[in-house]
């Protein structure tokens, strides 16, 4: 098993955080813009609930993109597989996360998958509830079951960025309400969508959400099931397919783990029945994938044989 000791991750961590200096923090969104690009983190969470962990593990970021598997997981629970992929796809694409080309020329026009950000708008379209408010408070209280943190909340101020400046996801918004793929209120969606992306993990918790994924959606100490296991699969499916934006296929040669990245810096890795991997580091590469924390996979991949392939 990798990772014995803390001292053994900390000098892998301290081999890869030399490539903080390669990327930069996600400046299109104010708030993210204040990260120190310096920050590299990294819990590992095994089935036993030992955690290893190297660097500031309670240093808190935002979800960004990696809400994206789990409004999917709880899209999945609430309203079944068949609706789901009636309206967003299964399908990798090699364009940029952000891009509305593919719903031109997708016929029907649905997104290609949950991971692009037409796809996880879609997603979170199906989060059922009477408003913005109450279906909030249920995705906050999944992420408190994966995390085992009942005091999840989510960053007002990097929420109110995100809504302010959410004009490429308006677009790809109304392209879908024109098409009927949402039928609702396009302003409320993006209050609800921005509002995801907000919510405020550290490290331990993305490792404790990888664990219960890499367990087929059983939670490690209690044996308790989180999440049907069909689920978890999907999920972690569309981690390995599409997790890693536009480089996921590099990513799969290079490290052949499920994964989901998202522009705070963070990455949630799930090693198929191994452990939980929880990531952060602000500094991005051109693909908005943590420069360093890449690195740090890559490195654990080789060293520990963590690749899945």
């Amino acid at each position: 098993m990798p990772c014995q000791t803390s001292d053994e991750l900390e000098a892998i961590l301290e081999e890869a955080k030399h490539y903080t200096k390669k990327g930069k923090v996600a400046d299109y969104i104010p708030a993210l813009s204040k990260a120190n690009p310096d920050d590299l983190s990294i819990a590992v969470y095994h089935p036993d609930g030992r955690c290893i962990s190297a660097g500031d593990i309670q240093e808190s970021i935002t979800l960004q993109s990696i809400s994206k598997v789990l409004t999917l997981a709880l899209a999945l629970i609430e309203c079944g597989e068949e609706y789901v992929f009636q309206k967003v796809g299964y399908e990798p694409t090699g364009d940029p996360f952000n891009s509305i080309v593919k719903l031109e020329m997708s016929n029907p026009s649905k997104p290609l998958n949950p991971m692009i950000n037409a796809g996880a708008l879609a997603v979170t379209h199906m989060i059922k509830g009477q408003s913005v408010e109450e279906r909030l408070n249920k995705i906050l209280s999944f992420v408190s079951l994966l995390t085992g943190n009942e005091h999840t909340a989510y960053s007002k101020e990097v929420a109110k960025s995100e809504f302010e400046t959410s004009h490429l996801n308006r677009s790809l918004c109304y392209f879908m309400k024109q098409h009927g793929i949402i039928n609702e209120d396009v302003e409320e969606l993006l209050d609800l969508y921005t509002k995801q992306c907000a919510i405020e993990v550290n490290c331990l918790d993305l490792a404790r959400i990888g664990i219960i994924f890499a367990l087929d959606g059983m939670e490690p100490i209690t044996n308790r099931r989180i999440m049907p296991a069909h689920v978890a699969r999907i999920c972690k499916t569309f981690m390995v397919t599409c997790g890693m934006y536009n480089a996921s296929g590099e990513f799969a040669v290079r490290v052949g783990i499920p994964a989901k990245s998202g522009v705070s810096g963070g990455i949630l890795g799930a090693v198929p029945n191994r452990f939980g991997i929880g990531i952060s580091g602000p500094a991005l590469d051109d693909k908005g994938n943590s420069v360093a924390g890449l690195k740090l996979l890559e490195l654990l991949a080789e060293k520990y044989s963590l690749s899945m392939f």
